[in-house]
């Protein structure tokens, strides 16, 4: 974990939601410490009392104790003073408020708290073009309540066809296109998912070293552990739904769903425009740990080091090196899914033992390629010509959750209060 110190300004930070990425942020930030007070909008009544939420706080099924998880097994609880009447308590001596009335964005008392950076980790406000006072809520809306940056722990959706994205709205991806954002003029940041995370640190490296032309096409499948939004048991499908696999069990079955991370790659990764890619997902019964299968076809150079799985592995292994804030990790360890869970700031960790490759000669009939004029065609002996090509398939882990990208989201938080 990234230990920050305090400030020696006030500077506080509102949470937006208390789901798996909001309650971890929260365990994030009282660790870091960073924020001195912290503004958690839960937007509704929990339990029967303010002791409830502290209940829910202290205890992870995937993580265990927050005192375990801040300060060692040997730890005492460091929830206390709970204040009921001003719907307070102080964890790991951070004082945290927790708003219990309203989910609407707009109607959410920000500047009344004196909070003028906020992440929104409900999942539900993720279309940057819609107004401020829309009729479900907008993004926007915590920019009317007083805030004046916001954090999104998703991708983008806009809803509008062809509506472009709005100036003041920009992705990112820490260690890779961080820079992208201007404080000057982006009040709206969408730190991307958890898969695209990983993914961008996986094909950065190889862009950097090969370069983007010499990649021909790329596809990838994540392994996904289950999310809140899947059903523990089979349900019936709400009205409208089109995929009736997602209103099935999570904990008896592996269900094919869908992935936005080739979508949000080409906004962190601009080279991925002239790259062939698919993104698949699969989502399997287990509570955290996910795993991207990433094949890539590359174009040999005749008179170069040919593409081999120790050429990779060295790519990744000197990039993991050089890379000063550690989100990539290179292992040639044989690990499993819970091996992973937990490893701080780890966006991607490569899993060098099961990196494969295979070249072959593909054969290309050059008439068929497009605008390519007929007197180079006429000119050829054959029109077929042959290309070495070699497939490559890596593996990387990522903590969907804690270790990758709430670590990775809470990085990207204080960066942009740095910033303020």
């Amino acid at each position: 974990m990234k230990n920050s110190s305090i400030n020696n300004n006030l500077k506080k930070l509102g949470i937006n939601g208390l789901g798996r990425i909001g309650k971890l942020s929260l365990w994030q930030h009282v660790g870091r410490r960073y924020f001195n007070e912290l503004v958690v909008n839960v937007g509704r009544g929990v339990g029967t009392s303010l002791a409830d939420i502290a209940h829910y706080v202290e205890r992870d099924s995937s993580y265990g104790l927050l005192h375990g998880f801040l300060h060692g097994y040997n730890a005492e609880p460091v929830i206390h003073d709970l204040d009921e009447k001003n719907s307070t308590m102080m964890i790991n001596n951070t004082r945290v408020c927790f708003l219990r009335e309203n989910r609407n964005p707009a109607d959410i008392g920000w500047k009344d708290h004196d909070v003028q950076i906020v992440v929104d980790t409900t999942g539900q406000f993720l279309d940057p073009t819609l107004p401020a006072k829309a009729p479900k809520g907008s993004i926007r809306g915590h920019l009317d309540a007083g805030a004046k940056k916001v954090i999104v722990s998703a991708p983008f959706k806009i809803k509008g066809q062809g509506v472009p994205m709005p100036e003041d709205a920009v992705t990112t991806v820490m260690g890779i296109n961080g820079n992208d954002y201007d404080p000057r003029c982006h009040s709206i940041i969408s730190n991307a998912s958890c898969t695209t995370n990983c993914l961008a640190h996986m094909i950065k490296p190889l862009i950097d070293v090969l370069g983007s032309k010499r990649i021909l096409s790329a596809s990838m499948a994540t392994i996904h552990a289950a999310t809140g939004s899947q059903s523990v048991l089979d349900k019936l499908p709400k009205t409208g739904n089109t995929d009736l696999r997602k209103s099935r069990s999570i904990m008896n079955n592996i269900i094919l769903t869908t992935t936005g991370a080739a979508k949000a790659l080409r906004l962190v990764i601009p080279e991925m425009e002239g790259i062939g890619f698919i993104a698949e997902s699969v989502r399997i019964p287990t509570s955290t740990g996910s795993l991207i299968i990433l094949v890539i076809n590359i174009q040999e150079e005749l008179n170069g080091v040919p593409v081999r799985r120790e050429f990779l592995n060295n790519i990744y292994r000197q990039a993991a090196k050089d890379d000063p804030n550690q989100y990539l990790h290179f292992t040639e360890k044989q690990n499993v899914s819970v091996d992973i869970i937990g490893i701080p700031r780890a966006a991607a960790i490569i899993e060098g033992h099961e990196t494969h490759t295979r070249t072959a000669e593909v054969s290309i009939d050059m008439g068929q390629v497009p605008n390519l004029s007929k007197e180079i065609t006429a000119a050829l002996k054959d029109t077929f010509v042959r290309i070495p090509v070699t497939q490559a398939v890596i593996y990387g882990w990522y903590d969907n959750e804690l270790g990758s990208y709430v670590n990775m989201l809470s990085d990207r938080t204080v960066s942009i209060a740095e910033t303020m």
